[in-house]
């Protein structure tokens, strides 16, 4: 067994790479959209002080007319192109040309993901703001594909806009966080999650590891609103209703969309997530009626999926406050550095796992640590199994207690398990032996524990 050095990242040698990059497909954007803006040869140069990190926590008003602009865009490129903005389709392309435009002239680092799905190439977007911890990021996302019946102007254009109306404000202020900071908008969300889980699978464990925290934002313009705030991660989580409660408003805990848009891919290996939502094709109780105004008896989006999802279909005050949302938890949560962070120990030898057999250990000791471990204690595994469905994984700390990172299914017909798992072990004294305990619990099926990390 071979300790990484603690606060050195070892480069990964293994395993998926992220093909995130910038494609050549230039000439197959350009042909579904206007020209847009190329990217500076710099992100423009601030002449503002750095920020503290109080000073960071004060996000800007988000103006509702510059998102209702980018809806009206997304509006007029559907009704350009066929009348959506659907997976495969010239109305996603432009979509995608559009926002990157916007992105690439505010300074950012743009880059397109390609893949496949049904049979037509798909395209994830990527911007990342320059500067912040690396090994902290937070990530906030959307999808911006639409169905095929319309312009999906609330599914998902609300979430799209104001995620890229929440980008254009880092730049104007020129934000400097503590943590990094990266958006993203993903294509066909609408098929099954797919550019979203496209992104995570292909983003090598180390990289995962990174990730402090995904937000989510799909639908939030809803017409005949409520304010649902994703339970996921209990941080991110505390950081909406704290919003929330400034403006006096109520909120309840989001159930209707649970795993089903792309938070999903990030949770499923350990990201901590989170989001908001302001209703689909449930019915708005007369209870909810009362705390949020609106119609009960009736859907929070009647127009859900259908040709009707317009620009007449946005609640504005609900745009307007959930946009702000998205800034407030953008400009808090990546204002303060948990440190030291990104402090990494590493276990890399093979150990084979026995088929059908006994449980086996990996261990490795950490020292140099003060106090205990964090309540989001990261742990990184790189399991190659022919069957992972067989898999159950535990981590067991000093103290001996154990910490279930995965469970055994008949339905988990993959192989390998390359995954990051938050664990609370703020229990454990940091400074000890830790192991990652696996059992392989079926038979036929063959593998070993490549490598296993923890990030503190």
């Amino acid at each position: 067994m071979r300790l990484s050095v603690p606060g050195a990242h070892r480069i990964p040698t293994r395993g998926a790479t992220a093909t995130v990059a910038g494609l050549a497909v230039a000439g197959l954007l350009a042909a579904a959209a206007p020209a847009m803006s190329a990217a500076p040869a710099a992100p423009p140069v601030s002449t503002r002080p750095a920020q503290s990190a109080s000073a960071a926590l004060a996000a800007p008003d988000i103006p509702l007319a510059n998102v209702k602009a980018h809806l009206t865009q997304f509006s007029s490129i559907a009704a350009a192109n066929g009348g959506n903005r659907a997976h495969g389709r010239a109305g996603y392309l432009a979509s995608l040309n559009y926002v990157k435009g916007k992105l690439d002239a505010a300074g950012f680092t743009t880059s397109v993901q390609q893949f496949t799905s049904s049979g037509a190439t798909g395209y994830n977007l990527i911007a990342d703001w320059p500067g912040g911890d690396p090994n902290q990021v937070v990530m906030s996302g959307s999808h911006l594909d639409s169905v095929t019946s319309g312009a999906g102007i609330n599914d998902n254009g609300s979430g799209s806009a104001a995620v890229l109306e929440t980008a254009l404000a880092v730049s104007r202020a020129q934000l400097q966080p503590a943590k990094h900071l990266r958006f993203a908008w993903w294509g066909a969300e609408e098929l099954g999650l797919v550019g979203s889980r496209y992104y995570v699978n292909n983003l090598p464990a180390a990289e995962r590891a990174k990730i402090s925290g995904y937000l989510n934002f799909d639908m939030i313009g809803s017409p005949n609103a409520g304010y649902f705030v994703y339970d996921d991660d209990p941080t991110i989580e505390q950081t909406f209703k704290d919003y929330y409660a400034g403006l006096g408003v109520a909120t309840e805990i989001e159930t209707e969309g649970d795993g089903r848009s792309d938070h999903a891919p990030f949770k499923n290996v350990g990201i901590p997530v989170g989001g908001l939502f302001s209703g689909a094709d449930y019915i708005k109780s007369a209870a909810q009626a009362q705390k949020w105004g609106g119609t009960s008896g009736q859907a929070f989006d009647r127009c859900y999926h259908s040709s009707c999802d317009t620009t007449a279909n946005i609640n504005d005050t609900a745009l307007d406050r959930n946009s702000d949302a998205v800034a407030h938890a953008v400009w808090t949560l990546s204002a303060n550095s948990s440190g030291p962070s990104g402090e990494v120990f590493e276990a890399v030898d093979d150990v084979t796992i026995p088929d059908n057999g006994p449980a086996i250990t990996s261990a490795l000791t950490v020292s140099g640590r003060t106090g205990n471990a964090p309540a989001a204690l990261k742990v990184g595994v790189d399991i190659k199994h022919t069957w992972r469905g067989d898999v159950v994984i535990d981590l067991i700390g000093p103290s001996g207690a154990v910490y279930p990172l995965k469970s055994s299914s008949g339905s988990d017909s993959a192989d390998n398990v390359i995954a990051t798992y938050t664990v609370n072990a703020s229990s454990e004294t940091a400074n000890g032996v830790w192991k990652l305990r696996v059992q392989d619990v079926a038979a036929q099926d063959t593998g070993y524990i490549d490598s296993w990390r923890l990030t503190f």
